[in-house]
């Protein structure tokens, strides 16, 4: 087991802990939350590790992290840049903090009432970045920042100062998980959700248990596609809310799990929620959403659920029509303006109306390609695959640009395939 320390592999130590705590490898999985199939992928030596995975299993499995030599012999996945070797996400973490006055690790310096705040601004300028920059170029420092939030909140322990820092290490959490969910990376994306969960319970702040909640309910059902498993996240949403809480997150929550009931096909569900979301929505009038809603939650918000519905029901006049009454793509991100756009596809394909439906996919598409979004990207290859009309020109201009994406990497960076 020193030797494995040493020398960073990873599966020899996992391996070792399983054993002497006389786990099976299924007891394994669910201890660092990752699938049977992945572990075994690792113990077997299949399965290279990112220094961020590394990590992640060491601090899941209570390894001290010091022992542990990044020595630039660990093996990284294809997606990262071999050159430079990495340095260890500890010291990057610590790079960051010491941008803002936080001390590293061993500093004399202890957490205070003004480290809580300082988590949270970099989290903050970090999702405002999120509309116009690519996930790619994001995830290193955010991932870094989780780290960081991590250590502070170690700091914290026993302080009168533990709950805010446990707030900013969720919403850190919340963040990266949705930068890789952009990247396809669900796994991860599942991972940091549900951390963000539980750092927002051990905060004790009921609004911010909620909505990462129904994040990863919302994850759960748009991104893996399960509406079963997140229509079950958006009911524990509902009840740790209660019924007196603000109308905006009352609001929020009742969309997503529209989104829910839609996906699973029930129609009257999927109505009666979205009417709950305009009654609770007429009741908020024109205050600021609540932290840590950062965008208000208005009428257009739900119109442009009530449009999904309508897309993921089949019924595309009724999408169509709530997609104009939506604020629409301009009002957005350029990101979620896309995502947005393939559903408006989706429905003119639906309608019959295969031009329009066409040209708003390769507008997507463009977008996705050019900010590196695997989210965005897929999205369009889903609609593609489901289109079973006439093979119009506009429709071979789609599969050729599908087609070069397999094999070309673009001045954007994203990787086809």
């Amino acid at each position: 087991m020193a030797a494995a320390l040493a020398t960073c592999d990873m599966a020899t130590v996992i391996e070792g802990v399983r054993t002497a705590r006389g786990w099976s490898q299924g007891d394994l999985a669910r201890a660092v939350a990752y699938s049977q199939s992945w572990v075994s992928r690792v113990v077997n030596g299949q399965q290279s590790l990112t220094v961020t995975q590394v990590h992640d299993l060491a601090r899941r499995l209570d390894i001290p992290l010091h022992l542990l030599r990044f020595d630039g012999t660990l093996p990284l996945d294809a997606d990262e840049d071999p050159a430079p070797a990495p340095a260890p996400a500890a010291a990057r973490a610590a790079d960051a903090g010491a941008a803002f006055g936080i001390p590293p690790e061993g500093g004399h310096a202890a957490v205070d009432e003004t480290t809580a705040p300082a988590l949270r601004s970099i989290t903050g300028g970090q999702r405002r970045m999120d509309s116009t920059s690519p996930a790619r170029d994001l995830l290193p420092s955010a991932v870094a920042h989780v780290h960081l939030a991590e250590r502070m909140l170690l700091k914290a322990r026993g302080t009168a100062h533990h709950s805010a820092v446990s707030a900013a290490a969720s919403e850190a959490s919340g963040f990266a998980a949705w930068l890789h969910a952009d990247q396809g990376d669900m796994g991860s994306a599942r991972m940091h959700y549900r951390t963000a969960v539980i750092r927002a319970r051990q905060a004790g702040m009921r609004l911010l248990d909620v909505y990462m909640l129904g994040s990863l309910a919302a994850f759960e059902i748009d991104t893996a596609e399960d509406p079963e498993l997140g229509l079950g996240l958006v009911q524990e949403a509902e009840h740790v809310l209660g019924p007196s809480a603000h109308p905006t997150a009352r609001a929020w929550l009742a969309c997503v799990g529209a989104l829910a009931h839609a996906g699973i096909g029930d129609r009257s569900a999927a109505a009666h929620a979205i009417g709950r979301a305009e009654k609770e929505i007429s009741r908020s009038g024109n205050v600021n959403p609540p932290w840590p809603w950062v965008f208000a939650f208005d009428q257009a918000k739900v119109s442009g659920y009530r449009a999904l519905v309508g897309v993921r029901l089949r019924r595309p006049h009724d999408a169509r029509d709530a997609f104009a009454e939506a604020s629409g793509p301009q009002g957005r991100g350029a990101k979620q303006a896309a995502v947005l756009k393939v559903e408006l596809a989706a429905a003119h394909a639906e309608a019959g109306d295969v031009d329009e439906a066409f040209r708003l996919a390769v507008e997507a598409l463009e977008t996705g390609t050019r900010f590196g979004s695997a989210r965005v990207v897929d999205r369009v290859r889903s609609f593609r695959r489901r289109y079973r009309g006439p093979q119009a020109a506009c429709v071979r201009d789609l599969d050729d640009r599908l087609a070069l994406l397999v094999n070309a990497v673009p001045a954007s960076g994203y990787k086809g395939g």
